[in-house]
């Protein structure tokens, strides 16, 4: 055989090698975390309406703002002494 279609064999079989299904079991679970989502809100439609203990509305906005703002006047950098290396 000459170097041109062994050539043309490898990279054959290097395509081939794309069609292959590395992962199986990934397969086989696919879309149960959707089923099981589907599941609890058909179990509970009105779950959203539950009280839970958690962050409140005023709290959650003051918290976005200063997010916000941290992107708008970030803080100064700090200084760091790196003993025994170099920056």
């Amino acid at each position: 055989m000459s170097k041109k279609s062994i050539g043309v064999i490898v990279a054959g079989l290097g395509l081939l090698a794309g069609c292959v299904a590395i992962h199986p079991e990934v397969d086989q679970r696919h879309g149960q975390a959707v089923t099981a989502a589907m599941e609890a809100q058909v179990f509970n439609p009105q779950a959203s309406r539950n009280a839970v203990a958690g962050i409140d509305g005023k709290a959650a906005k003051e918290t976005m703002d200063r997010y916000l703002e941290s992107f708008k006047s970030p803080p100064p950098p700090i200084t760091v002494i790196s003993v025994g290396g170099t920056l």
